[in-house]
C-alpha cells in the first residue's frame, strides 16, 4: 500500500486513493482534474458459514444509487433446528483514504454508519455492530470483491486498543489521539507498520502530519435460528454508498480506460452513443461505480430457487450499463431481472451516468 510522506497538491492525493482504494475509486476523464473522484462502498448480502442444512428459496434484490434492499426466504431442510451467526460486513474503510479525499459516506462517525436495519418475518431484530481494525493487503486488481469481506486483511484491533487508540474514523479525533503520543510510543506504533508520523518544516511552512496506516472493518449480525422444516423471511436494507465521480466519454470508446470500463460493464453500442448523448456537448458528466457481491449467496444449501434483481438507475436521464443477461425494462427508471435455480459465478458491477445539470 502506498504510504504518503507528507501532503501533496490535491491532483496528486487524489492519485494516490486511486493506488489505495483501486480504479473504481476513480473515474478517469479525459483532461479531467484527477481529484475530481470520491470513493466509497461496495455492497454485499448477508453472510452464514456454509451450510448444505438451508436453502435460499428466493432473493429479491433491489439496488439504487443511494438504497440496498433485499429480501431473503429461507427454508431448514432438517428436522432440527439450526442456529448461527447471520453477518453482514462492510469493505475495510481505508483511513488514508479519508484523509486523502472526498469520501461517499455520513461525515463524522457513528456506530450505524449506512444506517442498517433486519427484519425476520416482519418483526426488526437488535443487530450488534461489531468494529475491528485491519492492515489490508497492499491492492491487487485481480483480487475478486468478495475478498473484501472474506479477507479483509490482518486483524489489529486488540493492538490499538493496547495502544489507546480509538477505533474510529473521525480523523480530526484520531489524529488528535496519535499527536499526544510520546517519542517511543511513536517509534513503537512505526515499527509496527501501524502510523507514520512527520515532523513538518516550519521554515516552509509545511505542518506536522501523522498517517493512520489501518482500515475499519464495520460488521453487523445477530444470533438467528432456523426453526426445523419451516420457512424463514429475513429482509435487510441499508444505505448505498458507492465511489464515483467525474466522468467523460466518447463514443467510439478509445482510450485504454474507456476500452477497460466497456469491458467491466459490458457497455454495447448503443450504450456508449447513449452515454455520449447524455453527455452533451462538453463531454462531461457524473458517474457511480456500484458493486455487489453476490457470491455469499453460494454459502447456502444448492441454488437459489428464485431469484430477482430490480435495478433503479435514478432517473430517467440516466444510463446505466452492467455485464447480466435478461435484463428487462419494467419502468422509467427500473429493470429487472429474473433467474430459477441461481447459482451466482461472478459479483455485479453497474456503472451509472448522470449528465451534467441544467
Amino acid at each position: 500500500m502506498l504510504r504518503p510522506p507528507f501532503r501533496l497538491p490535491a491532483p496528486a492525493r487524489a492519485l494516490i486513493l486511486g493506488l489505495i482504494l483501486g480504479p473504481a475509486a476513480l473515474l478517469p476523464a479525459p483532461a479531467a482534474r484527477a481529484n475530481d473522484g470520491f470513493g466509497g462502498l461496495s455492497a454485499t448480502g448477508l453472510h452464514f458459514a456454509r451450510t448444505d442444512a438451508i436453502a435460499m428459496e428466493s432473493e429479491d434484490l433491489y439496488i439504487s444509487p443511494d438504497r440496498i434492499r433485499v429480501t431473503y426466504t429461507f427454508h431448514n431442510l432438517t428436522d432440527a433446528d439450526v442456529t448461527g451467526e447471520v453477518i453482514f460486513p462492510l469493505p475495510p474503510i481505508s483511513l488514508q483514504a479519508l484523509m486523502t479525499s472526498d469520501f461517499n459516506i455520513h461525515q463524522g462517525d457513528r456506530d450505524n454508519l449506512v444506517n442498517f436495519t433486519a427484519t425476520v418475518n416482519g418483526q426488526p431484530v437488535p443487530v450488534t455492530i461489531d468494529r475491528i481494525a485491519v492492515i489490508e493487503p497492499p491492492w491487487d486488481e485481480t483480487r475478486p470483491l468478495s475478498a473484501q469481506y472474506d479477507t479483509p486483511g490482518t486483524d489489529v484491533t486488540a493492538a490499538l486498543r493496547a495502544a489507546n487508540l480509538p477505533l474510529t474514523i473521525d480523523i480530526k479525533s484520531l489524529t488528535d489521539a496519535l499527536f499526544v503520543k510520546t517519542p517511543a510510543e511513536r517509534a513503537a506504533l512505526t515499527a509496527a507498520g501501524f502510523a507514520e508520523f512527520h515532523d513538518g518544516d516550519p521554515a516552509t511552512g509545511m505542518p506536522a502530519e501523522v498517517w493512520p496506516l489501518w482500515s475499519i472493518v464495520l460488521r453487523h449480525h445477530w444470533t438467528q435460528t432456523f426453526p426445523a422444516g419451516q420457512t424463514l423471511t429475513i429482509s435487510h436494507e441499508y444505505e448505498n454508498r458507492p465511489p464515483g465521480g467525474l466522468f467523460g466519454w466518447t463514443h467510439p470508446p478509445r482510450n485504454d480506460w474507456e476500452l477497460e470500463f466497456q469491458s467491466r460493464y459490458c457497455i454495447d453500442d448503443g450504450t456508449s452513443r447513449a452515454i455520449a448523448k447524455r453527455l452533451g456537448p462538453d463531454g462531461y458528466g457524473i458517474a457511480l461505480n456500484l458493486a455487489y457481491v453476490l457470491r455469499t449467496a453460494n454459502s447456502w444449501a444448492g441454488p437459489i430457487r428464485d431469484f430477482r434483481l430490480t435495478l433503479d438507475k435514478g432517473a430517467a436521464e440516466n444510463v446505466i450499463s452492467l455485464c447480466a443477461s435478461g435484463v428487462e425494462k419494467t419502468g422509467p427508471t427500473t429493470f429487472e431481472v429474473r433467474k430459477r435455480d441461481f447459482t451466482p459465478d461472478r459479483d455485479l458491477e453497474i456503472l451509472i451516468v448522470t449528465p451534467p445539470p441544467g
